[in-house]
């Protein structure tokens, strides 16, 4: 099918942003305490502090690709990882964030 994009060049401070059946890109950062949701991948241009759920319709090949991987949450199709298993893997680096089989892993990115 044909995935649709949702673009957001606001900083999400706070906020819940859902991108049904779509990809979401985040032109900037999201912030403390904000949730980013897509039923496909997520894109930030920016620092992810706050917590980042791709693959929320179940798509296990939905990615998180952030400038700087700071994030309190981040979760691909269900599976999960909290700020402190995140920081044994990057610390603040540009990644992406996928599943590999049944289990997370990060890609540091150039």
């Amino acid at each position: 099918f044909n995935k649709k994009l949702k673009l957001l060049n606001k900083n999400p401070l706070g906020q819940q942003i859902y991108a049904k059946d779509a990809d979401l890109i985040v032109f900037g950062a999201v912030g403390n305490g904000a949730e980013v949701i897509a039923d496909g991948s997520i894109h930030v241009y920016g620092a992810l502090r706050g917590k980042a759920m791709a693959g929320a319709g179940g798509d296990t090949q939905s990615v998180i690709i952030a400038s700087s991987l700071e994030a309190e949450l981040v979760s691909v199709a269900g599976q999960y990882w909290l700020a402190e298993n995140l920081q044994q893997h990057c610390q603040a680096q540009r990644g992406c964030v996928r599943l590999e089989g049944e289990s997370l892993t990060v890609e540091l990115l150039p």
